[in-house]
């Protein structure tokens, strides 16, 4: 298959992945107390840079589609997820990759609440912060090291 296809294949299998379960479990997904799951696809760009459009298009798609806080969440909210997608691409250290969409959610996500629902920002870094963790570290690296130890499922839909 040619590679410009083959990329972006992968790119709209992820962006349809990271939108649907955002939008499926959509009470967890937006507020001010948010945990949202498709955030544990977050540690693909360690695998493939076809998860960094991908990433970014299906935030894009579940923030305007679902998101209550308006169009400040579909540009930042996905913006946000383009510029953690690209610099955990970048991390090598298998344990770090998910940090970049921790840091980047828990600065920016606050601000998007702060902005549509007058949540205060400081207590909202600390929330969105730990709802991040708990998904990227609980559900993503432990999908990073399961996709790792089998060589045949990165050969075959990630590299």
């Amino acid at each position: 298959m040619n590679e410009k296809v083959r990329f972006i294949a992968k790119a709209g299998i992820i962006a349809a992945i990271y939108a649907a379960v955002t939008v499926l479990v959509a009470p967890l997904s937006y507020g001010s107390l948010q945990m949202r799951i498709s955030e544990a696809l977050t540690v693909l760009p360690y695998f493939t840079k076809a998860s960094i459009p991908g990433l970014f298009i299906g935030c894009l798609l579940a923030n305007f589609f679902g998101s209550p806080l308006g169009m400040l969440d579909v540009v930042l909210g996905s913006l946000s997820t383009l510029v953690a997608a690209l610099w955990a691409s970048k991390i090598k250290t298998k344990a770090f990759v998910p940090l970049p969409s921790i840091i980047v959610n828990a600065l920016v996500v606050p601000y998007v609440l702060w902005q549509a629902l007058g949540v205060p920002y400081l207590p909202s870094v600390l929330y969105v912060g730990l709802g991040q963790a708990i998904v990227t570290y609980v559900l993503g690296y432990p999908l990073l090291l399961y996709i790792d130890k089998n060589s045949s499922l990165k050969e075959r839909i990630l590299d």
